[in-house]
């Protein structure tokens, strides 16, 4: 049985979690406390020499780091993925797009505000939001036209995004401003065995480390 290494409240294994219920797969998971140091042991970091979660590990104990990889890994061979080369290729686009451009702003200006790191007034805060109003322009633009990210049906790349844009608020965004990016969010969650299972964090901020 696979084992998925994880953080609760992070949203990148989320996605990953999401998309094994989707896949209805069976998996062990261990909750990595990385709040109190358990990502940076000698031993978790032979998993992931980064110290970051998700993490996942084989049947025949090879350990995969990042939540993106993870997902290109499990959706092979499934409807999460299509064998479709300008598919997959656009499919990968995106999910480069979540992690270049939805992570660095929305999904790094939202663990920042829900930990108290961040004051909503701060000069970095401010540029961290123009740069996510800007990805969300980005994906509002492109889904209305689209129902999915990528090949007119929904994949790992929904899934990407959607882990940490979709919970644009937290970040002191307006959903509303963004009306066919918000219909989308509402599409994927309407897709089948969809988990809604979003964990608060429950930390002390003077003692917060970036999450994977």
């Amino acid at each position: 049985m696979i084992t998925l290494y994880n953080y609760g409240p992070s949203q990148n294994g989320y996605k990953v979690r999401l998309l094994l219920a989707q896949l209805g797969r069976e998996y062990r998971q261990i909750d990595i406390a990385i709040f109190d140091g358990e990502s940076r042991t000698a031993v978790f970091l032979k998993k992931n020499p980064m110290g970051a979660v998700p993490v996942l590990e084989l049947e025949d104990g090879t350990y995969l780091p990042e939540s993106n990889a993870i997902l290109n890994y499990l959706a092979e061979g499934t409807d999460f993925l299509s064998n479709d080369p300008l598919v997959r290729a656009q499919t990968l686009r995106w999910m480069f797009f979540e992690q270049e451009y939805v992570q660095s702003s929305i999904a790094a200006l939202r663990h920042r505000m829900l930990t108290g790191k961040l004051a909503p007034d701060s000069p970095v805060t401010t540029e961290r939001r123009a740069l996510g109003e800007r990805v969300l322009t980005a994906l509002n633009n492109h889904l209305g036209s689209e129902d999915f990210l990528a090949g007119g049906r929904y994949s790992i790349a929904d899934i990407s995004v959607f882990a940490y844009a979709a919970f644009a608020e937290d970040a002191g965004y307006r959903l509303s401003d963004y009306p066919d990016f918000e219909a989308w969010t509402k599409r994927v969650r309407s897709q089948p065995k969809f988990l809604d299972d979003i964990i608060p964090y429950s930390v002390d901020p003077h003692s917060v480390r970036e999450l994977g």
